[in-house]
C-alpha cells in the first residue's frame, strides 16, 4: 500500500466465508476485478486468510478477506479453520457463500458463530451458472437459515452489483461515524500539533496518527501549526492568538501542559485515537487500577505495531519505567505486539494498549470486550501518561 492509499485500519473489512470449493476465491476475484486469490478445483487451496485492500464504488476503501474452507476437518484443516475464526474480530460484514450443496450444516453453524459476534451476514448462493434451479435452492437456504441469499455466478461475474448493494444495506449504523478529533475540535479552530521527532519517527517521515490527524483537521477547515517540543514556546509567541486546541505526543504531556495558554484545550494523539478506535470512558475508568498495583502485580502492554524494540520505546521502555518508579522494581511487565493478544487475560492486573492506529475499530473493541468479560481493567498509553503526570483531569478526552 502506498502513502497515497487509505490505511487498511480505516477500511471496511469484508470477510468471505464458506465451504471448500464453494467459490470464495473466485468471488473475491470477481468483486475486485483482479486475479488476487488462487483459484483451483483442488479443495483447500486457500490456507491462510488473503487480504486485499481496494476501492469499491459505493463502498469506498475496503478490505476483502478470503478464508479457508469452514468444512475442513483434517488435522491441518482444523488449524486453517482456527485462522479463519481469528479474522472474525476484524470483520464488519460477512459474505457466507453457499454452492447449492443440500448439506448446509457447516453454514448454519457459522451463522450462529457470526451472530454471536454481532456481524451482519449476507448469504451468497454461488455457481448459479451450474445450478438447474437456483430459485428452489435459494428457497431451501432461506427455509433452513432464515436468510434469503443473493444469487450470483462468480465465474461469470453475474450478480456482483447486487452483492455490493447488499453490503451497503448491511453496513453497521456507526460505521464511519467516528472521527479522530471528535468534539475536541470545532470547524475552523486553530490547532497546534506538538510532534516530537525521535527514534520512533525517523528523519523524513511522520508517524501514522500524526498524518491522519492532520488530514482530518484540514478536512474540517482548521488552520494547523506543527512544531516539535523544543519549538513550542517560540511557536506560541509567534501566533496572533492562542490555539483553540493543542494536540501533543503523549510523552510530552507534562512539558506542554506547563507552558500552554490557559484557554487552549490540551489532548494527545494517543488519547484521540483511544476514542476513535476504542472506548475512552472505559480506558479512563480502568486507569485507576494503577493505584492497586503492587510489586507482585502483572501488567500487559499491547502494541499494534510489530517493530523491533528501540531505545526509548514508549511501550517497552518508558511506560514500564514510570510504572516501576511508582509501584516498585518488582512489577512484572509483559509486552505483546501485532495480533498476539492472549485469549486468557486472567494473569494480568492491568492491560495498557497503544492507540491502535494499525487496527480497525472493530478489532480494538473486540479486545476491550475480551478484557471486560474477564474483568481485567484495560486502558491506553495516552491515558496512562496523563494520569501518571497528574493532569488527566486537565485533558480534553472527546
Amino acid at each position: 500500500m502506498s502513502l497515497q492509499d487509505t490505511p487498511r485500519a480505516n477500511r471496511l473489512h469484508i470477510g468471505i466465508f464458506g465451504k471448500r470449493n464453494s467459490g470464495k476465491s473466485t468471488l473475491l476475484n470477481a468483486i475486485t476485478g483482479q486475479d488476487i486469490a488462487l483459484v483451483s478445483e483442488i479443495k483447500g487451496t486457500t490456507t491462510d486468510p488473503v487480504y486485499k485492500a481496494m476501492e469499491i464504488h459505493g463502498l469506498g476503501p475496503c478490505v476483502l478477506i478470503d478464508t479457508a474452507g469452514i468444512d475442513d476437518e483434517e488435522k491441518i484443516g482444523k488449524l486453517r479453520v482456527e485462522k479463519t475464526k481469528e479474522t472474525l474480530d476484524k470483520i464488519d460484514v460477512a459474505l457466507l457463500v453457499f454452492d447449492g450443496d443440500k448439506d448446509i450444516e457447516p453454514e448454519k453453524q457459522w451463522i450462529k458463530l457470526l451472530k454471536s459476534k454481532k456481524i451482519p451476514i449476507i448469504p451468497v448462493l454461488n455457481k448459479s451458472d451450474l445450478l438447474n434451479d437456483s430459485e428452489s435452492v435459494s428457497a431451501y437456504i432461506k427455509e433452513n437459515t432464515g436468510f434469503k441469499p443473493v444469487v450470483v455466478s462468480a465465474k461469470e461475474k453475474e450478480g456482483i452489483p447486487q452483492i455490493i448493494n447488499s453490503i451497503i444495506r448491511h453496513l453497521p449504523e456507526d460505521f464511519d461515524a467516528q472521527t479522530i478529533t471528535g468534539k475536541v475540535v470545532k470547524e475552523g479552530d486553530l490547532v497546534l500539533l506538538v510532534m516530537p521527532q525521535d527514534i520512533q519517527a525517523p528523519k523524513g517521515r511522520l508517524i501514522l496518527p500524526q498524518v491522519q490527524t492532520i488530514r482530518e483537521l484540514l478536512d474540517r477547515k482548521c488552520p494547523v501549526v506543527c512544531v516539535t517540543t523544543d519549538m513550542l514556546e517560540t511557536a506560541l509567541k509567534s501566533l496572533a492568538r492562542p490555539p483553540a486546541v493543542i494536540i501533543t505526543d503523549s510523552q510530552a504531556f507534562k512539558k506542554v501542559y506547563e507552558i500552554k495558554p490557559p484557554q487552549s484545550k490540551l489532548t494527545s494523539f494517543s488519547i484521540l485515537f483511544a476514542g476513535y478506535k476504542g472506548d475512552i470512558d472505559y480506558y479512563v475508568k480502568s486507569v485507576q487500577a494503577i493505584e492497586n498495583l503492587k510489586e507482585n502485580s502483572k501488567v500487559l502492554i499491547a502494541e499494534a505495531c510489530t517493530h523491533a524494540p528501540l531505545e526509548e520505546d514508549i511501550g517497552r521502555e518508558k511506560i514500564p519505567k514510570l510504572l516501576r518508579q511508582r509501584v516498585g522494581e518488582g512489577l512484572t511487565v509483559e509486552v505483546v505486539s501485532g495480533v498476539d493478544f492472549p485469549a486468557d487475560l486472567s494473569p494480568y492486573d492491568l492491560i495498557i494498549h497503544c492507540g491502535g492506529c494499525m487496527f480497525n475499530r472493530k478489532y480494538v473493541l473486540s479486545r476491550i470486550e475480551r478484557a471486560k468479560n474477564q474483568n481485567i481493567p484495560m486502558t491506553n498509553y495516552g491515558v496512562v501518561l496523563a494520569y501518571l503526570a497528574g493532569i488527566l483531569d486537565k485533558v480534553s478526552l472527546n
